[in-house]
């Protein structure tokens, strides 16, 4: 914007809700006019952060037991890292993109879909584009509602109005599947935090309760990446499937996670 200004322009074409959408700005010496309201430039913006105007412009970040943020990317769809670590990919491609191949996996339409650790959203919003007929999403960390409450790609942001096919649930997916009926998810969604934050939701046990909420021959995608791989050499991924195959999936390996089919019973 202040290079604009300085070039002489007095409007400015852009975007302030992270390439969702554009609009036009006009340009004048004491700040930026949007929607007949004056804003100031902001000053000492630091790198990889999003600001929020809330009377100021603030860092979109908080810290209560970790330092939470959202990182921006040259896609428009930003990633979010707790103490440094980032949560979703976005060198190489888009997060939003990459969830929507993800997802494409368990073809959703018209299927009841369980959403194990919904993050920002993304796995959700993309079975909602492709027509599934229900989301019930788990979330147990509240900075990351927080931040998905904020974020204008997230399905469930402040600005959006509520879908009624998504259901958003506050708790540990861990403890809340023991409350699930059996056979009532036509597929699964299971994106979990590193093993090292949350081992649980890679235990035996766990993949048991997968087992028995999901229908016969019901898809579940399992994300796993590769963490530790060169340092430790651990295959993350080949003990993941091992304990889905004792739950009773088939496994295959895909890209970076696994694709499991629950058998026909």
């Amino acid at each position: 914007m202040r290079s604009a200004r300085r070039a002489g322009e007095r409007t400015l074409r852009c975007s302030l809700d992270l390439a969702k959408s554009e609009t036009t700005v006009s340009l004048e010496d004491e700040g930026w006019c949007w929607r007949d309201q004056v804003y100031p430039y902001p000053q000492g913006l630091k790198e990889r952060t999003i600001y929020l105007w809330d009377g100021h412009f603030e860092p979109v970040a908080r810290f209560s037991t970790s330092l939470i943020k959202l990182i921006p990317t040259h896609w428009g769809p930003p990633t979010f890292e707790i103490d440094g670590i980032k949560m979703l990919p976005s060198e190489h491609v888009s997060p939003m993109a990459d969830a929507r191949r993800k997802v494409g996996l368990v073809e959703p339409r018209g299927k009841r879909i369980l959403d194990t650790c919904g993050g920002l959203g993304y796995f959700a919003a993309c079975a909602l584009d492709a027509q599934a007929s229900r989301v019930l999403s788990f979330e147990v960390n509240p900075d990351v509602l927080w931040l998905r409450s904020l974020n204008p790609w997230s399905p469930d942001h402040r600005w959006a109005k509520p879908h009624a096919d998504l259901a958003m649930v506050s708790a540990d997916v861990s403890a809340g599947l023991e409350s699930l009926p059996s056979a009532s998810f036509d597929a699964i969604l299971h994106d979990p935090p590193r093993f090292g934050i949350a081992g649980e939701l890679y235990s035996q046990s766990f993949y048991g309760q997968l087992a028995r909420v999901i229908k016969p021959r019901g898809r579940l995608f399992h994300y796993t990446g590769s963490p530790n791989k060169l340092t430790t050499h651990r295959d993350l991924a080949r003990e993941v499937a091992a304990r889905l195959r004792r739950a009773g999936f088939c496994v295959d390996v895909i890209g970076d996670g696994l694709l499991a089919q629950a058998p026909a019973r």
